[in-house]
């Protein structure tokens, strides 16, 4: 492919989505990820995109929110690998909240194998998901369906959630920063995710890395209220999304980080980021791969971890 056709297969893919991954663009037109970012560079010196964190983006700042079917087709392995760690957050019998979104409708594939559980959500993806699962119960806001991301929102979603109480929230977005915490596009889906937040005990986020550095224009969860981020393990060459992730733990996120296949620490990136799963912050626990253990139980860094990448995060 010639490098023209290919910067106009690039652009047409960040225009259709709002936002691609390196990783994403280099799969689609068949090339490495060099390549890309170096027709990335000559797409933003013409002023048609924005390099961001490992990616393309619309130019002008702050990103557009894709619809369902683009979405469903962006790091589709990352989600896979986010959703897998996520669901072992969640016990037998617990209450939770599940938000709308992709990556949530993953981890809720994966809840359906949980006995007792009770799913409150306003995603019909979601419900959907475990529409089969005889041993979880679903329960649903009302709401005005919102046909983009097939979600319930509105003044009878939010009102429906008064006085609910659940262990945990699992939220999505369409970008995170350690200044302003979780973000989205819209605001009506902004407001049912901060009445979900309201309900919980906890707020779990999951966020690719292609979200992290990314701000959108309302905010859903202010960085202080996140208890903990699930990610995947960023690219060795996205220095953004580590320093992103360094930030978010130096304000308290416990930060728990999936590999390829889903397992903790994952088996792509940079040696010394495959030796932890979970990257603390100073709250109530740590993720490790037996599940939850007081901060107390911390260890000592594993050697050779450099300091400021994303292996080490603890507060200095």
């Amino acid at each position: 492919m010639f490098a023209a056709e290919r910067r106009q297969l690039i652009l047409e893919m960040v225009r259709a989505n709002g936002a691609v991954s390196l990783r994403e663009l280099a799969r689609v037109v068949q090339t490495s990820e060099v390549t890309v970012r170096r027709d990335v560079r000559a797409l933003e010196a013409e002023g048609l995109l924005d390099r961001r964190h490992g990616g393309a983006v619309l130019p002008g700042g702050f990103t557009r929110e894709s619809g369902f079917p683009q979405k469903s087709h962006l790091a589709t392995a990352e989600k896979t690998a986010i959703a897998d760690l996520a669901a072992g957050l969640v016990e037998e019998g617990e209450a939770i909240v599940v938000g709308a979104g992709t990556t949530t409708q993953e981890l809720a594939r994966r809840l359906a194998r949980v006995p007792g559980l009770t799913v409150v959500t306003n995603s019909l993806l979601v419900a959907q998901a475990l529409a089969h699962a005889n041993r979880v119960e679903v329960v649903m806001t009302g709401g005005t369906l919102r046909g983009s991301n097939y979600a319930l929102v509105g003044s009878g979603a939010e009102q429906s959630l008064q006085g609910l109480r659940v262990s945990k929230a699992f939220l999505s977005g369409s970008g995170l920063t350690a200044e302003r915490g979780l973000s989205t596009s819209n605001m009506l889906s902004a407001s049912v995710d901060r009445a979900l937040v309201q309900a919980a005990a906890e707020v779990v986020v999951l966020a690719d890395h292609t979200k992290l550095g990314t701000d959108t224009m309302f905010q859903t969860v202010p960085t202080d209220v996140i208890t903990r981020l699930v990610t995947d393990d960023p690219p060795a060459h996205d220095d953004r999304a580590a320093t992103e992730l360094q930030a978010l733990a130096d304000q308290g996120v416990q930060i728990a980080v999936a590999g390829a296949s889903g397992k903790p620490g994952g088996e792509h990136g940079p040696a010394a980021r495959q030796q932890r799963n979970s990257l603390p912050g100073p709250r109530r626990g740590q993720l490790s791969a037996g599940g939850l253990r007081p901060a107390s139980a911390l260890g000592e860094q594993p050697a050779g971890v450099e300091r400021g990448r994303v292996a080490d995060l603890r507060r200095r």
